[in-house]
């Protein structure tokens, strides 16, 4: 009976030991996530920081993406009037 409950316990603690390590493994994954996203981050300040002409570029883009949406927005909504 004593080794019964001894196992059950092992097993009790197997399961703990499961969830601690997936719960580990969790925080690693969304740090690398973070350490990615700080690198990319550093790299683009130091490319505009680098050449002027990109942020320009950027912004050119981002404008016409913005323009693009509201155009598609407009167009859409037509779309569901008729």
């Amino acid at each position: 009976m004593a080794e019964s409950e001894s196992q059950e316990g092992n097993y009790n603690n197997r399961g703990k030991e499961v969830n601690n390590l997936k719960t580990v493994m969790e925080l690693l994954e969304k740090m690398e996530n973070l350490t990615v996203r700080t690198a990319w981050m550093a790299y683009y300040c130091t490319a505009i920081q680098t050449n002027p002409d990109l942020s320009n570029a950027m912004q050119h883009l981002e404008d016409a993406f913005l323009m693009c949406k509201e155009q598609m927005e407009k167009k859409w909504q037509e779309v569901l009037m008729e």
